[in-house]
């Protein structure tokens, strides 16, 4: 896996291609799915970002959107979060993979970046055998908190909590964590609920809902 250091933001066209493209694979699999831990996928049926919007009218008389830089950092003081961001995608079966390292939070690069129009996603894990992970207390979070994402050219974009909700992992409310926003919007997932031995998985996703400014 890419770092950000290293990683180069595609362009327009090709981050479009790369969304529909994922888009495609997320229906055929039935949907991006967050895995419990490195060794265990356990699919929920949310689906990939939503596409890019349409343009109307000529390319010419749309006006390019400023671009806003891959992020890299996270901080949550509300539960103590202090972490690095890696890009994160998703696997051969369409499963969202959280960073291999418990303690770090990932971003899924095909969607939105945090700051621009849409649900940006981050995702991590709550816990492994070693102990807690590094979203080990979202479901802490209430409306207020403020959750901030730093850029690779080190601008903060700050968001604030709207909302903290569990949902059985077959039952995941795919329109809203995925679905079209008007503006910059943040989604935080992570496991939760109990953990189910017989499968080696948790039962529930948590999921923070957040707004820029």
């Amino acid at each position: 896996m890419t770092g950000p250091e290293g990683a180069s933001r595609p362009g327009r066209h090709q981050l479009t291609a790369l969304r529909a493209g994922l888009l495609a694979v997320a229906v055929l699999a039935g949907g991006v799915a967050l895995v419990d831990h490195p060794a265990d996928a356990v699919r929920s049926t949310a689906v990939a970002s939503p596409p890019a919007p349409a343009l109307l009218g000529p390319a010419a008389a749309v006006p390019a959107e400023p671009a806003v830089a891959p992020p890299v950092g996270l901080r949550i003081a509300a539960i103590g979060v202090d972490t690095d961001l890696v890009p994160i995608g998703v696997d051969g079966a369409g499963a969202l993979v959280p960073p291999a390292d418990v303690q770090q939070a990932g971003w899924f690069a095909a969607g939105p970046v945090p700051g621009e129009v849409g649900p940006a996603v981050l995702a991590g894990h709550v816990d492994d055998h070693t102990g807690p992970g590094v979203f080990s207390r979202l479901e802490e979070l209430t409306a207020g908190d403020q959750v901030v994402v730093t850029g690779s050219d080190g601008r903060p974009v700050t968001f604030t909590v709207t909302r903290v909700s569990a949902h059985p992992k077959g039952d995941f409310p795919t329109e809203e964590v995925y679905g079209p926003t008007t503006g910059a919007e943040l989604r935080l997932i992570t496991c939760g609920g109990t953990f189910d031995r017989s499968r080696r998985s948790y039962t529930d996703n948590v999921v923070v809902h957040a707004s820029a400014g």
